[in-house]
């Protein structure tokens, strides 16, 4: 159940974070994968900074995102 847990809010937090970020996007699939791994990146940022967020399925999604918006900007550097 947390796989299918993980790839839910990896799809939301993918999906957002391509909304959010101007020209970051690469396309609802791609965000989507993006989001997922975003929700890992995010975790290890927040865990190096000593960063406590939000606990639950809201706390899960933005640290997707904040992980999966960084994921992107660092991809559109390559992309151009």
């Amino acid at each position: 159940m947390s796989f299918l847990y993980s790839l839910l809010i990896g799809a939301v937090a993918g999906w957002l974070a391509g909304k959010l970020m101007k020209g970051g996007g690469f396309g609802l699939l791609l965000n989507i994968i993006i989001g997922i791994i975003g929700g890992l990146v995010g975790n290890w940022l927040f865990s190096i900074l000593n960063i406590n967020f939000m606990d639950g399925i809201v706390g899960d999604i933005l640290t997707g995102a904040i992980g999966a918006i960084v994921i992107l900007f660092v991809a559109s550097l390559f992309k151009k």
